[in-house]
């Protein structure tokens, strides 16, 4: 968005550069055209001023004739006056034309020859009537200077035309320069001014769009400035700004509602704002806002405020510094409610503090389950050992059959008690995952199995497995479980077969892995060809207690699996089961892959 303003910007520049460029081409070229027709107007003048000057010169020159000839027919001296003028206003033109063609060598020239033989007219004017002998016209003499006089008159004539037609031909060549210029200096200037309404139209029409995209962006900014203050209020935090040049800070509308004030209630300053920290945290709290002034950073900091009404309120703030496009350091920061949380985490440590109680209970449980539970136990099954061996002869068979009874009841019991004893110790509390071999593992399971084994002439095949991050004794322990529990549940007649496979798998390939936590997992799968279970019982049988047989046709408490289960999810990882009735069943472990 600052990035197309400031282009917007740099091309209006470029648009106002143009059109004041073309606006002062226009300028010259009007100033050029006005100075031309003035120069031109001045010399069309100056050539009508020289030819005036010149036609007077003739009409003086032929005046002078006419009285001359006037005087030698009348021999009356008054027509000597318009010969005697006429010298004087030559005289008075020729300086008249001197001053005009002053700046032009030809004409000078031409003016030059045109006053000598001017001289020599107006010598011959006198010459003639001087050398008329008296009432005599005839007189040879006076005939040849008066015949002289007529040349030079002549040569006069011609040279004042040659000398106008060369001011006329200067004249019409500036005239068709001037029309030249005339005519290109319009069609330039309109070109120009179209160019320079392009360029405006250009301009106008980009200021329009970026009026509507500004009237479009500041609407923007109007709802994300509203949704802004309303997310500020939904969770319970505020933002601020200090730009260091100005030391000058401002603060969001929701920071003044998280001290319990109205927004904007008073100036944005931290000696303002320091009035409502607690007392206990004022002075840590000015020394971390100094030390913010000289890093010109904030790491989280905690404190509290009190409110009008006494509430107290934790806080927690943290800042960061960037450079804005005047090049000034600004700090933007941002303070949260954390109240809640306080308040959450102290109801999580007393419910921590509980559960350790508990924990304590439990452990107090486990030493009574593991002592003082089974010493009677081991007395009762003392005394019906006893019983069975000394009073043998004397009971009934009602009563042997009783012994036996409470005798079974007994083992059943101690036997409930280990189980649960093994279930509560495979919680993951203080156990420590590391490199383990499970090939080690499965081996130490089976010895801990060897007569079971032996005795059911159980088949146990499994693959080589690799090094695994696990708790040894849990793992050990779950191999135990399902090797036990496959060889327990045998179908009659069929000689117990428990094969164990593994691989490593994709988690997205699996099924049974939900929501997994690590993209691979080692999978090893426990196949038998037991007596199997209806696939609706799959989850059921994980369960604590739960059992799907008859206490009297298979022994077990039901804490096998639910003890196999608990130690999976000890390692994060999951295992299933499936079976088929009469054909048996596998279980499947997932475990994940660091």
């Amino acid at each position: 968005m600052i990035k197309t303003l400031s282009n917007n910007i740099s091309f209006l520049r470029t648009m106002l550069y143009l059109s004041a460029f073309v606006i002062l081409v226009v300028g010259a070229l009007t100033y050029r055209s006005i100075t031309e027709v003035t120069k031109s107007s001045e010399m069309v003048t100056h050539t009508y001023k020289v030819n005036v000057e010149l036609e007077q010169i003739l009409s003086n020159l032929k005046d002078a004739e006419t009285g001359q000839r006037g005087f030698i027919i009348t021999r009356d001296s008054l027509f000597l006056d318009s010969y005697i003028s006429g010298r004087s206003k030559i005289n008075n033109s020729f300086a008249e034309l001197k001053v005009l063609t002053r700046n032009d060598t030809l004409l000078n020239t031409n003016l030059i020859a045109l006053n000598s033989l001017i001289n020599k007219r107006l010598i011959a004017f006198q010459t003639s009537y001087s050398s008329l002998p008296k009432d005599d016209i005839d007189d040879p003499t006076f005939i040849s200077n008066f015949r002289t006089g007529k040349s030079l008159m002549d040569s006069i004539s011609t040279k004042i035309k040659s000398i106008v037609t060369l001011q006329n031909n200067i004249l019409q060549t500036r005239k068709n320069e001037y029309e030249s210029d005339l005519m290109a200096t319009p069609l330039l200037l309109f070109s120009l001014l179209l160019c320079s309404l392009i360029l405006m139209y250009v301009a106008y029409n980009n200021i329009y769009k970026n009026i509507k995209k500004l009237k479009a962006t500041n609407e923007a900014l109007e709802i994300f400035k509203e949704s802004t203050n309303q997310s500020e209020i939904v969770s319970k935090h505020g933002s601020w700004t200090w730009n260091v040049k100005n030391n000058v800070f401002t603060f969001s509308d929701n920071l003044y509602r998280l001290i319990g004030e109205q927004p904007q209630s008073f100036k944005p300053t931290i000696e303002n704002f320091l009035n409502y920290v607690h007392p206990e945290d004022a002075e840590q709290l000015s020394e971390q806002v100094e030390q913010m002034k000289e890093d010109v950073e904030l790491p989280y900091i905690y404190y509290r405020v009190v409110h009008k009404n006494g509430n107290i309120k934790h806080l927690k703030a943290y800042g960061k510094s960037l450079i804005n496009e005047d090049n000034d350091t600004v700090l933007l920061g941002t303070t949260a409610d954390i109240t809640d949380e306080i308040m959450s985490f102290r109801a999580l440590e007393e419910r921590n503090m509980e559960l350790e109680r508990n924990n304590k209970e439990l452990s107090s449980f486990n030493y009574v389950a593991s002592h003082d539970l089974q010493e009677p136990l081991r007395k009762i099954q003392t005394f019906l050992s006893r019983l069975e061996d000394e009073e043998a002869e004397n009971l009934s068979s009602k009563g042997t059959k009783y012994i036996d009874r409470i005798q079974n009841a007994a083992t059943r019991m101690r036997l409930l008690i280990d189980d649960l004893l093994q279930f509560s110790r495979s919680n993951k509390a203080d156990k420590v995952i590391e490199e383990s071999n499970i090939n080690l593992l499965l081996e130490a399971a089976k010895q801990d199995l060897a007569e079971v084994i032996s005795a059911e002439n159980a088949e146990i095949t499994s693959d080589t497995f690799p090094t695994i991050k696990v708790i040894p004794f849990q793992i050990q322990q779950l191999f135990i479980n399902l090797l036990g529990n496959a060889i327990k549940y045998k179908a009659e007649g069929r000689t117990p077969k428990i094969v164990i496979t593994h691989k490593v798998v994709d988690a997205e390939d699996e099924e049974n892995i939900v929501k997994p936590k690590k993209p691979f997992y080692h999978k090893i799968t426990f196949t038998d060809n037991g007596i199997g279970f209806e696939e609706q019982y799959a989850e059921q049988i994980f369960t604590l207690f739960s059992r799907l047989h008859n206490k009297d046709e298979y022994s077990g408490t039901g804490i096998g699996l639910s003890i196999c289960k608990k130690i999976v999810e000890n390692h994060s990882g999951y295992i299933t089961a499936s079976g088929q009735p009469g054909k048996g069943a596998v279980f499947t472990v997932y475990l994940p892959i660091d």
